[in-house]
């Protein structure tokens, strides 16, 4: 992004309010005036253009569900869960606590020699996901608002001893990363992904502090490319243009959802503000826009510039409005729901729906919205194929969805 393009953003009505009544960030807006932020490759504006822009999805009629439902637990606000070898799971809850459960969801043991959480607000211990070599060194990776000043979105490990039978704990429990700079407010982000090659990605959001996502210096607001020991990876494309090595793209909002497909690409959803709601293609190096472009408006009513005011920067390759609140992301890719292999589903939290978006290359279009009737936190795909939907909230269900062989009306149908 050239200096002249800074300061047209600077024009716009929303980023000169926010500039204002945050005076803070006018120091590092001037910086980008100043230094520039030109695509790191070269090719983010004619890429951009050539994709053209997404249309934005309304309300649209609940799809008739493929599956039955089935509750199988309920846990306090959980935020994440994921799946161990033998089909056990890992789930853990926004107040700190994590547990490892059973496969049928019957027995359940807390994880121990986990660090202490800010739960307040949006914080949470969050996301959980294996290292790829997990069967061999029992690593696993989780996310956290942490405890006391730093309030940081923090990126942890612990090696997994014990069981359901003798209790379960994570051994050695290393602070790996924190982003920074440590400044109060909510949407803390907290996605973890492998890539294909290893190398792990973890999204951060910009904590309410809009500016902080075109902050060259911090990784508020970023997707992060890190070694799976913790430390910035080799070759980030943003370095030599003096953004934190760590860097891999920016100007995200709340990024709560990371995934790779088939093909290896990963894909990103996140929150808008009122409105605005965004799937993305992340591309190394690129400016996806927040604060100085939105398909939203904020929640006092002011007006953001939409993305197709700003072709410069990478527009998303689906969005929403009104807000459908995506709280995760994975790509199908089990045997049970043929017709959804290779597709994305999003869990929506005030959209109470599991979305099926087609992902056609570069390209995603919604294609069906099951109503599931809560607010939806999490998503897993369970060794079968089958899908895990977490609800939000107190006394939370955790669902198994398996095909249904016959249509009718649905329900959730309780254990055996």
């Amino acid at each position: 992004m050239n200096a002249a393009v800074i300061l047209n953003a600077f024009q716009d009505d929303e980023v000169r309010r926010i500039t204002m009544r945050r005076p803070f960030i006018l120091a590092p807006l001037l910086a980008l005036i100043a230094c520039g932020t030109a695509p790191a490759d070269g090719q983010a504006s004619a890429q951009s253009v050539a994709a053209g822009q997404a249309p934005i999805t309304g309300d649209r009629p609940f799809a008739p569900p493929p599956f039955a439902a089935s509750e199988i637990a309920r846990f306090d606000d959980p935020w994440a869960m994921t799946f161990l070898p033998d089909g056990q799971m890992l789930v853990t809850e926004k107040a700190g606590r994590m547990w490892l459960v059973s496969g049928d969801g019957r027995r359940r043991t807390a994880v121990g020699g986990m660090p202490r959480v800010n739960p307040r607000g949006q914080g949470a211990l969050g996301e959980v996901v294996l290292h790829p070599q997990f069967a061999a060194n029992s690593l696993v990776y989780f996310s956290y608002s942490a405890a006391g000043s730093l309030n940081a979105i923090t990126l942890a490990r612990g090696r997994l001893s014990g069981d359901l039978d003798h209790g379960a704990r994570l051994d050695g429990m290393t602070i790996l990363y924190r982003a920074h700079p440590p400044i109060d407010g909510g949407q803390y982000g907290g996605r973890i992904a492998f890539a294909p090659d290893g190398h792990l990605f973890f999204s951060t959001g910009e904590r309410q502090h809009f500016m902080p996502a075109q902050d060259r210096d911090g990784t508020l607001g970023k997707i992060l490319r890190l070694n799976d020991d913790g430390t910035p990876a080799a070759g980030n494309p943003l370095a030599a243009q003096g953004f934190d090595p760590a860097v891999w793209s920016y100007g995200h909002r709340n990024p709560l959802g990371l995934a790779f497909d088939a093909a290896g690409a990963l894909w990103e959803d996140e929150m808008g503000p009122r409105g605005g709601d965004e799937l993305n293609l992340i591309l190394p190096g690129r400016n996806y826009g927040w604060p100085i472009v939105s398909n939203g408006d904020n929640y006092d009513g002011t007006p953001i510039p939409d993305h197709s005011t700003r072709p410069d920067l990478e527009p998303p390759r689906a969005s929403w409005n009104p807000s459908i609140s995506p709280s995760s992301l994975l790509i199908y890719s089990g045997a049970l729901f043929p017709a959804w292999r290779g597709k994305a589903l999003i869990g929506a939290l005030s959209g109470e729906a599991l979305l099926l978006v087609r992902i056609t290359g570069g390209t995603a279009q919604e294609e069906a919205r099951y109503d599931m009737r809560a607010r939806i936190r999490a998503l897993a795909q369970g060794p079968d194929g089958a899908l895990y939907l977490l609800e939000d909230g107190s006394s939370a269900r955790l669902l198994r969805l398996t095909p249904r062989q016959a249509p009718r009306s649905w329900s959730i149908e309780p254990d055996s």
